[in-house]
């Protein structure tokens, strides 16, 4: 009777499906930040060209970095579900390439997995794949660049057919 019951309980759990990601990125792949990220080449005027599922209702949206005293100060727009919303918040570098953003939910460690060289475009995600996209420099979001960084979030396990670029 116990081997029939055992039985019948690893049947019921074969036709469970397996649970899904939270997020856009799969896990199970290595995600790493750019140890070359150089701070005073990152602040400056920026947008959001490139983001994952509601984020990316509201369509471009800018953001502002400068470093402060002790942590970037990061002012701009972001999506919410009653639409794009102002803020200002501080970015604190937490590692190479790793910045602590307080945001509405709490402090959350952004990566920044890949920059090119003149720093005009630049691929951002989480560890565990809830956030995540693609920042240019106003005006500077050429094809070759935005190319790239997609292919820097497929990479680090980003299921970039969930990505939108916006522009």
């Amino acid at each position: 009777m116990y081997r029939m019951t055992l039985a019948a309980l690893c049947a019921l759990a074969a036709c469970v499906p397996a649970q899904r990601p939270a997020g856009f990125r799969d896990l199970s792949v290595p995600i790493s930040s750019s140890t070359a990220f150089d701070p005073a080449r990152f602040q400056g005027q920026w947008q959001i060209v490139g983001a994952f599922g509601d984020a990316a209702r509201c369509g471009v949206l800018d953001e502002e970095w400068r470093i402060g005293a002790a942590a970037f100060v990061v002012t701009g727009t972001r999506c919410t579900l009653s639409g794009a919303a102002g803020y200002r918040t501080a970015a604190r570098l937490s590692g190479p390439g790793r910045v602590l953003r307080d945001g509405p939910g709490g402090a959350e460690e952004i990566w920044i997995l890949w920059v090119d060289a003149d720093y005009r475009v630049a691929a951002f995600g989480t560890p565990n794949g809830g956030f995540g996209g693609i920042l240019a420099r106003p005006g500077q979001a050429r094809d070759d660049l935005i190319t790239a960084a997609r292919e820097v979030l497929d990479f680090n396990g980003y299921d970039i057919s969930q990505l939108q670029v916006l522009r």
